[in-house]
């Protein structure tokens, strides 16, 4: 192949856009953001399951409360309608006695019930403390991935401005360049990486290794639009002025 060496000193032009190109979105993949994000969102989701947990054992206590205040409420009332008979001295003695007996046998009860409302009670208030703790720190969680999700989206934002920027003229490189070179320049790159490299001090700038004296001699002799390739990477070598020919 052939072509001009204009258009080949704009080949390490195309170069140069694509290399920064593809170092900006590598930047874009591996913001750090986007890690950090990654591992807060694994930590958002333990804790979500851990309030789902919490809240869940929350109301089945809360609701445990309620029965054993019920409880405690129906011996009171039973307590106070059998002291109102007493006091009121109505009935045989026999009832007044059955009555008697029967609050001692109600106050033993009620001191019962209370013993497991105030041991529900204090697994309701840890339970909610617990339920407390949890979303306090989602809620300050939150606040980092959104303060991270804001510092990411700012910084990738940057980086499409510049890719804009630096892509704005490659249409215009490659038309210069020509469809026959593009072409070959694009199948290198597809399996290197980089598709052409600057020929300096006899040294590719693609693999970076020295010219053997033999291939250098075969440069020297090859005409100036000669398109060339390096022997060892096979990637479009351009001659320059520092090429040390």
């Amino acid at each position: 192949m052939r072509a001009e060496p204009a258009r080949q000193q704009r080949l390490l032009d195309l170069q140069a856009l694509d290399t920064r190109l593809g170092q900006i979105a590598h930047a874009r993949r591996t913001l750090p953001q986007l890690a950090v994000l990654e591992d807060l969102g694994g930590k958002a989701r333990l804790l979500d399951d851990q309030l789902i947990r919490s809240r869940t054992e929350l109301g089945d206590v809360q609701r445990e409360v309620a029965r054993s205040e019920a409880d405690v409420q129906l011996v009171r009332d039973r307590a106070a309608r059998n002291r109102s008979r007493l006091d009121a001295g109505t009935g045989t003695a026999k009832d007044l006695q059955a009555l008697q007996h029967e609050l001692d046998s109600l106050a033993r009860r009620q001191s019962e019930l209370e013993d497991v409302e105030l041991e529900v009670m204090e697994r309701a208030e840890n339970a909610e403390h617990d339920v407390a703790e949890l979303e306090r720190g989602r809620g300050e969680l939150a606040e980092r991935i959104t303060a991270l999700e804001q510092e990411r989206d700012e910084a990738l934002s940057r980086l499409d401005a510049e890719a804009d920027e630096v892509a704005a003229p490659r249409d215009t490189v490659v038309a210069e360049v020509g469809e026959d070179l593009v072409a070959l320049y694009e199948r290198i790159r597809a399996s290197s990486g980089t598709g052409a490299a600057a020929l300096a001090q006899r040294r590719c700038g693609g693999c970076q290794l020295e010219l053997n004296p033999v291939d250098l001699s075969k440069i020297r002799a090859a005409d100036e639009d000669e398109v060339l390739r390096c022997e060892e990477c096979s990637r479009i070598l351009v001659r320059t002025p520092e090429s040390g020919l």
